[in-house]
This record gives C-alpha cells, structure tokens and sequence, in this order.
C-alpha cells in the first residue's frame, strides 16, 4: 500500500487517535487600528482602535493542529485564575477539547501576547507573563490529574516554550509515567537544558535550537548537523530526532541513521506556527500506526501547506492528500 492510500484508508475508520497535549498555553491577543498622526506625548504613533481578537498561541497552536486533522485531543496546563484564562477555556472547548487537566494558578497570570498593529503593521507586542518554574504543589496536582490520562493517551505532546511548566523535575516525572505506560513521548523542545527530555521517544528542535543545544556555532551542512546530533542523543538518549532546517525541508536521525527531506513548499508566505504544525501532524499518524519515517514525510506535504497561508495556520488529511497529489 503506497503511502497516499494508507493516509487515505485512515479516513474510514472511525476510531481516531487520542493525543494528550502537555504544554504552555497562551493567548494571541491582537488589538487592530489606524495611525495617522503622532502622540503630543512622545514620538509614538497614536492607534485609532477599530477591532481586537484573541486566538490560542503556544501549545493551543497544536492543539488546533490536531483538531484539524481529526484527533481526539486532551489538553494539560497551567493557566492564571483570570479572565484570559476564562477566554482560553472558552476556546479550547468550542473546538472540543477536554480541559478537565489545565489547572488554575492564582499566582501567576495566564500568559497573553498583545499585538498591536496598524494598517497591518505590527507596531509593538506586550507580553504579559511569569516564566518562573511552577510551585511543587502545582506540580504535583498536575501530575496526579495526568496519570490515568497518560495511560488512556496513544501518544503524548510535551510542547515546551519555556514559560515555566516544563522543569526538570516535572518533565523528567511526565516521562518516567508515560514510559511505565509504555506510551510514546515527542517533545518540541526550548531552552537548553535537554537533559530533562531524557527518556522521550522523539524530540524535534529546529536547526537553531539544535545549534544552541548543542553548544555550536551553527550547523552549516549534514556532517555538522550529525555532529551536534551526537550531543543530544548522549543527553536524552532519545530514538529520534527530527530537525526541521526551513527552506530545506527537515532531517530524521537516528544514532545510526540520518536522513533528509527535502522541502515540499512551492510559495512561502509565514513560517509562523509551522512547526507546531510539524509536531502535530507527526504526533497523529504515529498514534495512527504509521512509521516516523512515513509521518515526517507527510508532516512536511502539511508544513508546506499551511506555510502559503499568513499566521498560524492548520491543514486537514484531505490537504495533505492533495498536496501529496499535485
């Protein structure tokens, strides 16, 4: 069966995977207006405000993913006990995600990124958030609402963008639980502490990170890209690590093996959430049953799809399948 018709043969069946996303949820805030003239204040424009919207960013960004290519989704945070937090609940669930597992925390605020943008252009971004590690009892309250959850899960989403969720000790905790559960963990990492991955299954940087992880320079060219490999296989001991490289496409490695794909993209247009779209996609046809190798080659027909849109975008399977077909 070529891998057209396998995609295609999962659209009949009626079981859809479970994927249980564990990350840092935020809010896109954006405030849109016209600016015509400056403040007698300072030499900033005044923003005449004509709309304002609010999306999910971080980890809401893979979940949207997901829903859009049919899986059934379970989400797991932290969030402020606020009226963005609300707005997040709000979304999540009208897009049917479970959220019985994002706990509120009156310590801290949920996280927002306010953009403010005239005539389409964005003049500044206010970001309100605490990226210090969450307290021991949230932690732990979290840990005992996932535990069931893991074991009902047929893969799990660590999205970490280095708000505070993902301590060593909590990641290494999540981990440790969904391999007792013999569930596979994938993980889009930040930071550079990936000793705390150790024990995933597959961890997908992108060429920077990867760099920054691994202490070089920058990787140039396949041999540095191996070099720098070899850094994270020894810290996470991980059996795949997926580089996406933008314009050319991503790598898959293996402690042995290395291997690249080429980019599928024909017109770029934003990058912007892309590779949320990446871990997504991978993580669904994994928890579908098929090969890594299969799943980032279709992951890179859905980044090439939603990459030709502005902003974050998503893909469905009857995308991917056209895309796969032209």
């Amino acid at each position: 069966m070529n891998l057209i018709n396998k995609v295609r043969s999962i659209q009949s069946t009626q079981k859809q995977p479970a994927i249980l996303v564990i990350g840092d949820l935020m809010i896109d805030h954006y405030i849109w207006g016209n600016a015509t003239r400056l403040s007698p204040e300072a030499p900033v424009p005044i923003v005449n405000v004509k709309n304002e919207s609010t999306t999910l960013g971080g980890a809401g960004n893979v979940v949207q993913n997901l829903v859009s290519l049919g899986a059934n989704v379970i989400v797991a945070g932290v969030i402020g006990d606020d009226t963005m937090g609300t707005r997040l609940i709000e979304i999540l669930q009208a897009e049917g995600v479970k959220t019985d597992t994002i706990i509120k925390d009156d310590s801290r605020p949920t996280t927002v990124k306010t953009r403010v943008l005239a005539d389409r252009h964005q003049l500044v971004r206010i970001d309100k958030e605490v990226i210090d590690a969450i307290s021991v009892i949230i932690a732990n309250e979290l840990t005992e609402k996932l535990t069931d959850i893991i074991d009902s899960a047929d893969i799990i989403i660590l999205s970490d963008y280095n708000k505070g969720l993902f301590s060593p000790a909590l990641t290494q905790r999540l981990i440790k639980i969904a391999n007792d559960h013999k569930k596979k963990v994938i993980i889009d990492p930040k930071g550079l502490n990936y000793e705390k991955y150790n024990g995933a299954y597959l961890i997908k940087p992108n060429r920077k990170e990867l760099a920054e992880a691994a202490k070089t320079e920058s990787i140039k060219n396949v041999a540095e890209l191996q070099e720098a490999a070899k850094t994270i296989f020894e810290q996470t001991q991980t059996s795949y690590l997926i580089v996406t490289l933008s314009e050319e496409g991503m790598a898959i490695i293996t402690e042995q093996t290395s291997k690249l794909l080429p980019v599928k993209a024909t017109e770029v247009f934003d990058v912007t959430g892309a590779g949320d779209t990446v871990i997504a996609t991978i993580a669904y046809f994994i928890a579908s049953g098929f090969t890594v190798e299969e799943a980032c080659d279709l992951a890179n027909h859905a980044a090439a799809i939603v990459i030709r849109h502005v902003g974050s975008a998503t893909t469905t399977i009857d995308e991917i399948i056209k895309d796969m077909t032209e």
